[in-house]
Order: structure tokens, then sequence, then C-alpha cells
């Protein structure tokens, strides 16, 4: 989803700024910081990357659970069997 942002010039007589800001969703789900430093790539005419200088670590990864199938036996044999005849449909051999 994007963010429509509208492109802000402030002239002054000896100089012009110009800025963007982004909205304060995208600041909360990327979890900047108060005067966190950033920097502008120009990737092409149409996109900017803006890529952080000392980003965040990393959220661990979710551990995977170990156990028991939560597939019954009988949805498993219907897997089996659909997978059997798309198998066949296009000339291989279903494996056992």
């Amino acid at each position: 989803m994007g963010y429509p942002t509208k492109v802000q010039l402030i002239q002054r007589q000896a100089s012009e700024q110009w800025y963007i800001n982004f909205p304060s969703a995208i600041a909360q789900a990327m979890e900047f910081t108060r005067g966190e430093t950033v920097e502008w790539i120009i990737e092409d005419r149409s996109q900017l990357l803006l890529r952080r200088l000392k980003p965040p670590p990393s959220p661990s990864p979710k551990k995977k659970l170990l156990g028991s199938s939560t597939t019954s036996a009988s949805s498993g044999k219907t897997a089996r069997r659909s997978a059997a005849s798309s198998a066949s449909s296009i000339g291989r051999k279903p494996s056992p």
C-alpha cells in the first residue's frame, strides 16, 4: 500500500530547501527514532531509495513448532490421490 505525499519547497533569500515528510504510520512501522540519520539514493528519475545508516537489529526469527501434523489421515490420502492424478495428466508417474 502506498502513501501519497507532497513535495514541499521553502524558498529563502539566499537558499531553498525541499521537504518530503512521510506519514506517522510509516515511521512507526519502520521504528524510526528522532534524529536518526538516513541517506537518499537516486535509483532513477522515478524512484528514490531511503537507506538507514545504522539500522536497528532485526527481530529474532520465529521458532517453528515441531510435533504432530495437523493433517488428518483421510485428508492426506486425498492429497496424495490428487497429486497422483495431476502427475499422470502431465505424463509423469506419481511418486510412491
